[in-house]
Parts: structure tokens; C-alpha cells; sequence
């Protein structure tokens, strides 16, 4: 029996970040969270990602879910070259093209760990206001950050002031600090009474 190809489609959308594109696949590009990647040596695990980096105007690409939000430098305008990264992209997934060898990826947090960044978490070693503090950001805030293109991901709890890890377009975003104070923390102190005073991002 012939295995029919879903042929690939590809549509860009805009982020709140104006240097962060997001390129929407109709395909699953990963299986895990995500993937970030902020150079051509970072990009080794993703064919992909390294493809994008010929670009000479892609500074970051981030791909989870079945989406890539590529953040660009400044000497080119979206509206100039955001229709032939998507028939880029399009073409190298439809040729069987591999957007991530997930296998050889390394968890986020064992990365930061060895440059030294901030502790290794394990999901055993949260205490209860830690782990609720993951639930709600896995149920509550990923989805919305994820439509703008981005990620969140959890990197510590102390003194009632959580740390979080701003990823794909929410890093260096204008409205980033917005969204950390006013959705992030709103949401945490309604659901946390008491538990949280303030959100702070650590990024890399």
C-alpha cells in the first residue's frame, strides 16, 4: 500500500517581538518542549536550525510544538524576506528534511547547569510550592506564550520571587516585561495567595 505524503504546509505569522517571526508547520516538528538555538554551533542537533543559519540575517531560531520562531537581526525587514524563509522551510520538510535529531539534544536545564547558570532541576527534588508553581505554568502560561511564538520554563523558587526562563520570541521582546509582570505574577498570586511576590526572567 502507496503511504500518502501530507503535503507540508508552512504560514508566518507576526509575534509581539517585531524581530521574532513564528513559522507554523502543519506537522509535528518536535516531540519535546522545545528547542532553542543561538548559534550555528548550538544548531548541530537540528538540520534545520543549521540550514537557517546560512541565512545571514537569522540571529536565533527556536522551534517547538509544530512551530519555528526565527529572531532576526536588523538589516532586513520581515515584509522582505519572510516569504522565502517559509518556502525554505516548506521545501526542506516536504524533501523528509529533519527539523531536530531530538536524541542528541540537551535538556535546558543540564545546558545551563554546565555553563554554570543555575542549578539542575529534577522534577523529585520540588518542594510543593515548586511543583504548583510548574503546574500553573504549564497549564496556564505556556499555551498563551506559545501562541506568540515563545516558551517559558521554570529555573527556581526562593524567597517567595520565582525565576522563570524566557525562550523563542518572549526573550528580549518589549512586551516581555509586561507579560512577566502582569500575567505571570497576576496569575500566580491569584492562584498562590501569599506564596509569591514577584516573577523575575534569567535569561541567557
Amino acid at each position: 500500500m502507496e503511504i500518502k505524503r501530507v503535503p507540508v504546509s508552512i504560514y508566518a505569522e507576526m509575534t509581539p517581538n517585531p524581530k521574532v517571526m513564528k513559522f507554523v508547520s502543519n506537522k509535528l516538528l518536535l516531540q519535546t518542549d522545545s528547542a532553542e538555538f543561538r548559534n550555528i554551533e548550538e544548531a548541530k542537533p537540528s538540520p534545520l536550525a543549521t540550514k537557517l543559519f546560512h541565512f545571514p540575517f537569522v540571529k536565533e531560531v527556536f522551534i517547538s510544538g509544530n512551530y519555528i520562531a526565527i529572531a532576526k537581526f536588523d538589516v532586513v525587514e520581515w515584509d522582505d524576506v519572510a516569504q522565502e524563509v517559509r518556502v525554505f522551510i516548506t521545501e526542506f520538510l516536504t524533501e523528509g528534511g529533519v527539523a531536530v535529531h531530538e536524541d542528541q539534544l540537551k535538556p535546558a536545564q543540564e545546558e545551563k547547569a554546565e555553563e554554570g547558570k543555575g542549578p539542575v532541576l529534577n522534577p523529585e527534588d520540588l518542594g510543593e510550592v515548586e511543583a504548583r508553581i510548574v503546574d500553573i505554568l504549564e497549564e496556564y502560561i505556556k499555551p498563551a506564550v506559545a501562541q506568540d511564538g515563545g516558551n517559558i520554563a521554570f529555573m527556581g523558587y526562593k524567597d517567595k520571587i520565582v525565576e522563570v526562563q524566557l525562550q523563542g520570541a518572549c526573550s528580549g521582546c518589549p512586551s516581555s516585561t509586561m507579560t512577566l509582570k502582569n500575567g505571570i505574577l497576576s496569575i500566580l498570586q491569584k492562584m498562590l495567595p501569599t506564596l509569591v511576590d514577584d516573577v523575575v526572567a534569567v535569561n541567557g
